[in-house]
């Protein structure tokens, strides 16, 4: 017998509500660094490109968050000093600079056989004469694009296994967590994958010989491109980065071209190392007071305010490497900072950071007896004020 249905309609079970869902909170869009950067310098200016000799400055100070920030920024520091009333006459001439030019263009002239032939004078051991070297054609949109061409040009290069010059190429390197691009006068590629860089000066090299300071600088200067060129040739199959540059000069007192091999070795690591103690841009930009804009249509007590919102560490070795460094003068100055006696003195001073303390702490005023520094200087008082007493004969000089 089968069961007979429940008379009636089954009973009707309510339906859950659905929770709502937790809506997501409303962020606003992170400030990328790139915006940042727009809103330090002014939003309707372009930035200052920062150069290989710039960057080799940035790296002998590393302890300068101001030149840091405006660099990493593209703040133009020259205008920034005019409008601060501190301007440097900074910079190479205008006739100079023609003059490297018509320099160069000589130096390359025929697919750069007169450079090729220095080069292979100088650094072609092991290798065949070079003959017509390939000159790939390096040209993009921006400097994404030129740095990308680069690349490629080089790891061709490094596979065809002959002699390649690149004009003017373009590289990459990230400082203070921002790219940078730097332009070469020119890299050679050698049959082996080497590439060397070459650096043309417009400086005559006498007697095989040119001024130490100028080669010195020169040589900061190619060590950036060699840290730019290993990133490269990290990714690249057979390819090493020559620690030894060419350097082009003219020679003796005419226009003819000659060329010496100067190992950047030492830059390098030390570039390496300052590069890598720099503070990054956005941690500096991001203790800034709100607001803070080196745009140059502000008035010049508004940038004077944001100049000084970003600490800086002079040296009077500034005053050839920077266009603020006669503004950052004048304050250390004022202050009494004993930056402005130069690092070295800084050093030995320790804990004393201006020059009335230093001072006083050398006539016995202030200070510490059982501080080293404190006795030096108290002793160093001592013997001055001996010698000046014997050399006035015996009357003491007050």
């Amino acid at each position: 017998m089968s069961e007979s249905p429940a008379s009636g309609p089954p009973p009707q079970i309510p339906a859950q509500p659905t929770p709502p869902r937790p809506s997501a909170p409303q962020q606003p869009p992170a400030t990328t660094l790139r915006q940042r950067l727009a809103e330090l310098r002014g939003p309707s200016v372009a930035p200052h490109p920062l150069d290989a000799r710039a960057l080799a400055a940035l790296a002998a100070n590393p302890g300068c968050k101001r030149r840091a920030l405006l660099d990493g920024a593209g703040v133009d520091k020259a205008g920034l000093a005019t409008a601060l009333g501190s301007p440097a006459a900074f910079g190479q001439s205008q006739f100079a600079f023609v003059r490297g030019n018509a320099f160069e263009v000589k130096v390359k002239a025929d697919g750069g056989t007169e450079l090729l032939r220095l080069l292979f004078e100088r650094l072609g051991e092991g290798a065949d004469a070079p003959g017509e070297a390939v000159v790939p054609d390096l040209t993009a949109a921006g400097p994404e694009g030129r740095t990308a061409r680069t690349a490629l040009a080089l790891r061709e290069a490094t596979a065809s296994g002959g002699w390649t010059l690149l004009d003017h190429p373009m590289l990459a390197l990230e400082v203070a967590g921002s790219p940078v691009y730097l332009e070469p006068d020119a890299v050679v590629v050698h049959p082996d994958g080497t590439w060397t860089v070459v650096e043309i000066k417009s400086f005559p090299m006498i007697d095989a010989s040119a001024d130490a300071a100028k080669v010195g600088a020169a040589a900061r200067q190619s060590a950036v491109y060699v840290l730019a060129l290993e990133r490269t040739a990290s990714v690249t199959e057979g390819a090493q980065v020559g620690h030894r540059i060419l350097l082009v000069c003219p020679k003796d007192f005419s226009n003819l071209p000659t060329a010496s091999v100067v190992d950047v070795r030492k830059q390098r690591a030390v570039t390496r190392r300052q590069l890598a103690r720099l503070t990054r841009v956005e941690d500096i930009a991001a203790a800034l007071p709100e607001g803070t804009t080196f745009d140059p249509g502000r008035t010049p007590q508004e940038l004077g305010s944001a100049v000084e919102a970003v600490p800086a560490a002079y040296a009077p070795e500034c005053l050839a490497a920077c266009e603020l460094a006669f503004h950052c003068r004048a304050k250390a100055r004022a202050e009494g900072a004993v930056e402005s006696l130069g690092r070295s003195v800084r050093g030995e001073l320790g804990g004393l950071t201006t020059v009335a303390g230093v001072l006083a702490a050398a006539s016995g005023k202030e200070g510490d007896p059982a501080d080293p520094t404190v006795a030096a200087l108290r002793r160093a008082a001592a013997l001055r004020a001996e010698a000046l007493e014997t050399a006035n004969g015996g009357v003491r000089c007050h």
